[in-house]
């Protein structure tokens, strides 16, 4: 087996066993454990337990690869994989008892700057709806047995998501943006999770994504289930405070990149 395909079936065998843990702390009772920047981005306890959890796998299974985790920062090893970790992306549709949340691992070879790394593996696990994405560099992208792949046609405008930051200082840029990019929508979708909005690019249940301020365990699975099932996943202003990512299959990427990319 591929160095990939041996990365790919950890990170799902974690990502099942993490998104298990989640939705049993889920049906439990969430504690909101701390604030984040602004009062609406919440991390609850089930965040740290679920991080811990992926955390204690990895080593387990390979002590020398280094570590990025939402919760606990960045561990830098000597393998030359690291391992970038969401532990509950959609943490507020977690609180509120929405589904629309997962688990997100993904194994990239090189640093936790995602301008130097190269994707090799990923897991998406949204266990509230029973739906488990998986990749492996070269190997495709999978959701169960079925193959992923992108949408070509959307002679009736795209159907696009997006998410917008907490801070409310940042919400009139971000319908700016909306505003632009209806032009080409047949409309568009705000779940609240990047990785289950990159997954469903990759299914062909969205045309494409686009979202500013994403951190690096936001993306790194999403955006190689896109690129495996044949899309384009780019980033933009990257001296900004919150860069543009860009996902979609070639021809709304194209149309996205030009209204969204660089000058804007």
């Amino acid at each position: 087996m591929t160095l990939e395909g041996e990365l790919k079936d950890l990170a799902t065998e974690i990502a099942r066993e993490a998104g298990e843990l989640a939705l049993r702390r889920r049906r439990d009772g969430v504690h909101l454990a701390a604030t984040k920047s602004t009062i609406a981005d919440i991390v609850t306890e089930a965040d740290r337990e679920v991080e811990a959890l992926i955390r204690e796998r990895v080593d387990a299974a390979r002590p020398d690869d280094g570590f990025l985790g939402e919760e606990s920062g960045a561990d830098r090893g000597t393998s030359g994989i690291t391992w970038v970790v969401d532990p509950i992306d959609g943490t507020v549709n977690y609180a509120y008892g929405m589904p629309a949340y997962n688990v997100s691992i993904a194994a990239v070879r090189g640093s936790a700057e995602p301008e130097s790394w190269e994707a090799l593996a990923a897991a998406v696990n949204a266990p509230a709806l029973g739906e488990l994405f998986t990749a492996a560099r070269g190997h495709g992208a999978w959701a169960g047995e079925t193959r992923l792949a992108v949408t070509s046609d959307t002679s009736a405008g795209a159907l696009l998501a997006t998410g917008f930051g907490y801070d409310p200082a940042t919400h009139d840029g971000d319908l700016a943006t909306v505003r632009r990019v209806m032009t080409m929508a047949r409309d568009l979708r705000r779940s609240g999770s990047a990785a289950l909005d990159l997954a469903y690019v990759a299914a062909g249940r969205l045309d494409g994504y686009f979202e500013r301020g994403l951190k690096p365990w936001d993306f790194a699975a999403g955006a190689l289930l896109v690129e495996e099932a044949g899309g384009l996943v780019s980033r933009h202003d990257l001296d900004s405070a919150r860069p543009m990512l860009i996902a979609g299959g070639p021809e709304v990427h194209a149309r996205l990149l030009a209204l969204l990319g660089e000058k804007h």
